[in-house]
């Protein structure tokens, strides 16, 4: 059963910083993109970054030079690494595999793109 489960979230001030994990099971990440989502209430889900089976990383504007994605494919993890957070990246982060042709390569950043869900992991930047 293929499953993905993030980890990482937490309350921080801003400024700060947190490490986000997207961990598999019952499939290898090896060969699959992963791309990052966040879901603030009473908001739709909007993309936040995605990176490619050959380790190419792609980021909306709101986080770039702030967030980067990476993967170590030996623990079948991608991980987000946000610094610098601000109030306004609170959400619930998810990530999820592209349900396209080809699930090496990134799709563009919209949720219809992107399926098996995990249940999310809350980041609360606040002071």
């Amino acid at each position: 059963q293929v499953q993905l489960v993030e980890s990482g979230g937490g309350l921080v001030e801003p400024g700060g910083s947190l490490r986000l994990s997207c961990t598999a099971s019952g499939f290898t990440l090896d060969n699959w993109s992963i791309g990052w989502f966040r879901q603030a209430p009473g908001k739709e889900r909007e993309g936040v970054s995605c990176i490619t089976a050959y380790n190419e990383g792609y980021y909306v504007d709101s986080v770039k030079g702030r967030f980067t994605i990476s993967r170590d494919n030996a623990k079948n993890t991608v991980y987000l690494q946000a610094n610098s957070l601000k109030p306004e990246d609170t959400a619930v982060y998810y990530c999820g595999t592209p349900v396209g042709r080809f699930p090496y390569l990134c799709p563009h950043l919209e949720s219809s793109e992107y399926g098996n869900w995990g249940q999310g992991t809350q980041v609360t930047v606040s002071s």
